[in-house]
């Protein structure tokens, strides 16, 4: 019998090594591998952890996040009782900006006075992984543990669990403890709680800078790590689309790469990433590279190292040269001419 417990996301994070790709849009709604957002994976490990309901804490740019989370039907949270909650900051107070903050909790009360949970599982909104919360739920109750913790290597991956009681302890007594924020609790402790570790053995990307999301997009071209990632019995759900299958081109050449559906591929591709919608023009070589949904990549191009956001335009003849340590980003919706060396 699986127990219940209440799913928070927190996606407050504001990370200015990847100022870049968030614009526009909150880091959780970052795409990722090819079809997805980074919001997928944490939300998609709650509901296959048989959490039915989840609480979403956006602050900034919010609104790529709404339109694609949607009512939550790709999740299984379009529900008369419990499923998928959005909560807005109705600040803009810099208190907010630290994950786990007890302000932006208390500003929505109501929910976990409503809530019959027994126990909470607390995550941020950019940490990839395919983990089962049920597992750790029941180290978190043989151990008797107040708070468990989850890393990685020793290192905090930001998801906590514990009780719903204790979770509604700390919001209130928040000023009186003189503590703000879970990872106070944590490293504080005045209530002398028995905080646990829980080491997690899978695969983990943290995307929180430039370097960090095009690492981890490279990493995805190795069958090991997807095959860890996108496990079958857990499977990671997305907002569907409706697109037509790839079509390539009589001169099109594509090696070890990820290619999203309703792409027409007339030049050459390896080891990259295309999200759905991009056209690639004839004798155009994209190589170590992410191109975002929608991307319309001219003729004769050189592209080496980029990571193209969403809607861009590569003219006719345009070389880009970045670097695995330094990639060059194309922001959302622009447009590059011929010869732009970096």
């Amino acid at each position: 019998m699986h127990r219940k417990m209440l799913g928070v996301i927190d996606a407050t994070a504001i990370k200015r090594e990847i100022q870049d790709l968030t614009l526009h849009r909150s880091l959780a709604a970052v795409p990722f591998a090819g079809r997805y957002r980074l919001i997928d994976f944490v939300l998609s490990n709650m509901v296959n952890s048989h959490i039915q309901s989840v609480a979403i804490f956006p602050k900034y740019q919010y609104r790529s996040l709404m339109d694609h989370l949607d009512s939550g039907k790709q999740w299984d949270l379009h529900r008369k009782k419990d499923g998928l909650f959005f909560f807005p900051s109705p600040h803009l107070h810099n208190e907010y900006d630290e994950f786990g903050s007890f302000r932006q909790f208390t500003d929505h009360i109501d929910f976990f006075l409503r809530s019959t949970q027994e126990y909470a599982v607390i995550t941020n909104s950019h940490t990839v992984c395919n983990i089962d919360y049920q597992e750790v739920l029941k180290r978190h109750i043989a151990n008797r543990c107040d708070i468990t913790e989850i890393r990685k290597d020793g290192e905090s991956l930001e998801m906590y669990i514990m009780s719903t009681k204790l979770l509604m302890n700390l919001i209130n007594l928040k000023d009186s403890l003189g503590l703000h924020t879970l990872s106070e609790v944590i490293t504080e402790n005045p209530q002398n709680l028995l905080i646990c570790d829980y080491e997690f053995s899978g695969y983990v990307a943290i995307i929180d800078s430039i370097n960090s999301y095009y690492k981890h997009s490279m990493e995805l071209l190795k069958p090991s790590v997807w095959n860890e990632l996108f496990l079958k019995e857990r499977p990671i759900y997305t907002k569907a689309k409706d697109e037509p299958p790839t079509k390539y081109g009589n001169q099109a050449v594509v090696k070890n790469s990820l290619i999203g559906n309703g792409c027409i591929i007339e030049g050459v591709v390896e080891n990259s990433i295309i999200f759905r919608g991009v056209h690639i023009g004839k004798d155009t070589v994209i190589k170590n590279s992410v191109i975002m949904q929608h991307s319309q990549i001219g003729e004769r191009c050189g592209i080496e190292h980029v990571i193209a956001d969403k809607d861009v335009t590569v003219l006719s003849d345009t070389v880009m040269k970045g670097s695995a340590l330094l990639p060059y980003v194309i922001r959302k919706r622009t447009t590059q001419g011929a010869m732009m060396n970096s």
